[in-house]
């Protein structure tokens, strides 16, 4: 009965004490170790990583502030170059609208200039046409007048005269028509004022 009840005294859910203690001791051992040489390891990998991240983070920031600090600088440039472009295209609108009007105004002068030759030249030509057509009138005329009158008109004097009332009376009947409203021709006689 003895054994019986040693073994009932003895609790199976419990170890034995020399093993409690053996195991705590055990236990020391690792913890110390594990303190002393692994945790200062551990500690020094998290830091290292805590440094490595947080510098990450820190150069990160500082890559986006530089960041947007060039972009603001690019924003200003660009703005600033579409300032210039504007104002570079507003004078070049406004140099050629100068330069248009000088060339209309070169144009108009050199316009002006031709025509005014033109109207000189015509003026010269008709001129030259109108001494030539009243030597050619005048010779006809004389030497009709004196087939009409029947005698010699050689007197240069009177020829002249009657040659200058000829031409008188045929500018006053091309300018003005005819004296009495007609288009028609009036016969002249030569000598007919005598």
């Amino acid at each position: 009965m003895g054994t019986l009840a040693a073994e009932e005294a003895h609790n199976p859910l419990l170890p034995p004490l020399g093993e409690i203690i053996i195991g705590l001791i055990a236990f020391a051992v690792v913890m110390i170790v594990f303190f002393r040489l692994i945790a200062p390891r551990f500690e020094q990998v998290f830091r290292a990583r805590r440094e490595a991240i947080e510098g990450g983070i820190e150069r990160a920031e500082a890559m986006q502030a530089e960041a947007k600090a060039a972009l603001e600088q690019y924003r200003a440039q660009l703005a600033e170059a579409r300032t210039e472009a504007a104002q570079i295209r507003d004078q070049a609108r406004a140099e050629g609208q100068q330069i248009l009007e000088e060339l209309r105004a070169q144009a108009q002068e050199e316009s002006a200039r031709i025509v005014a030759r033109g109207e000189e030249q015509l003026a010269a030509n008709r001129q030259s046409i109108v001494t030539e057509l009243r030597g050619q009138i005048g010779a006809l005329a004389v030497d009709l007048a004196g087939r009409v009158v029947g005698e010699s008109l050689e007197d240069d004097a009177r020829r002249r005269g009657t040659v200058d009332r000829f031409l008188d009376q045929l500018d006053g009947m091309t300018g003005g028509g005819a004296p009495d409203g007609r288009t028609g021709s009036t016969v002249f006689v030569p000598g007919g004022d005598r």
